[in-house]
């Protein structure tokens, strides 16, 4: 068991150092206690070494993220898009990256335009969501979502969203995983990739998956050696072509940690191909037979 030598890999969540922390304003205009307030990274409390070093390094944080990415054999990241640092990523880098539209809800013809737009001038290959940090909270089964659900369809487009109980100090009831059920019922080409953990109802993850064909699992924001245990049992039974990477730079986790955990993971040898680098391109339609893998 390992990682095999040489294998290429997809991360489904990666992104670039910044400066300065204002980029979590949006949680911290809805949290409470004064806790948050005081964290820089609103799920701080949840991590430990957070890479802030690489928030305030004076080198360009595309070269930075690029640089994490070729130590480690990472050769596609998914990113956002719409930002002057996304635009000169893929600018500067197009067979490295791929992007991501982030919507929310309660502008429903604001993210119905937002994701018309970047999918005809740019080569958007997702969209993504967190409904528990949507402003108001917006369910994962919401009436708002679906007619996005349904652009998802049209463009065939697969969507990532947060399920499962939230890092930063938000309610959970808008991404409890029994509202996927009810989804995927209504919309069975979507595409539907879960984000951050589904936990506590990570077993109900898994049951979910085998029902419905299209739904996928990724493992954002956990360090290796947290995956739960139902979810590497399912990967290495009926699950191989469901559950994909994901990581957490620079948000909540370096690289470095990620990928020496990664080592210790239980997979079967017949898994980490897919699991690492199939899955996602054929999610993201990536190149599905890599150079140079395995080698």
């Amino acid at each position: 068991m390992g990682i095999p030598e040489g294998q290429p890999i997809i991360d489904t969540m990666i992104g670039f150092p910044k400066k300065d922390y204002a980029v979590y304003d949006f949680i911290r205009n809805q949290t409470k206690d004064a806790g948050s307030d005081e964290m820089e990274f609103p799920a701080e409390y949840m991590f430990k070494n957070v890479p802030k070093e690489l928030y305030g390094s004076d080198d360009d944080p595309v070269d930075v993220t690029v640089g994490e990415m070729d130590r480690h054999n990472i050769k596609v990241g998914l990113i956002g898009s719409g930002g002057e640092q996304y635009d000169s990523a893929f600018d500067r880098y197009p067979d490295r990256f791929v992007t991501a539209c982030e919507v929310d809800p309660n502008d429903i013809m604001g993210a119905m335009r937002t994701i018309e737009e970047r999918y005809e001038n740019s080569p958007l290959r997702a969209v993504t969501a967190f409904p528990s940090g949507c402003n108001p909270q917006v369910p994962i089964d919401d009436r708002r979502f679906y007619p996005i659900y349904a652009k998802c369809v049209e463009l065939d487009l697969p969507i990532f969203v947060c399920a499962g109980i939230p890092g930063p100090r938000l309610p959970f009831a808008p991404q409890e995983v029994s509202r996927i059920d009810q989804v995927m019922y209504d919309f069975p080409e979507l595409t539907f990739v879960t984000r951050h953990g589904c936990e506590p109802w990570e077993a109900l993850a898994v049951k979910l998956m085998l029902k419905w064909p299209n739904l996928y699992y990724s493992t954002s924001a956990f360090a290796p050696k947290h995956y739960p245990k139902a979810i590497i049992d399912y990967a290495n039974s009926r699950g191989s072509d469901k559950v994909l990477y994901a990581g957490y730079f620079p948000m909540g986790l370096s690289i470095d940690r990620i990928m020496s955990d990664m080592a210790n993971v239980p997979f079967k040898d017949e898994v980490w191909p897919k699991f690492l680098y199939g899955n996602a391109a054929k999610i993201l339609k990536i190149d599905t037979n890599p150079p140079g893998a395995g080698k």
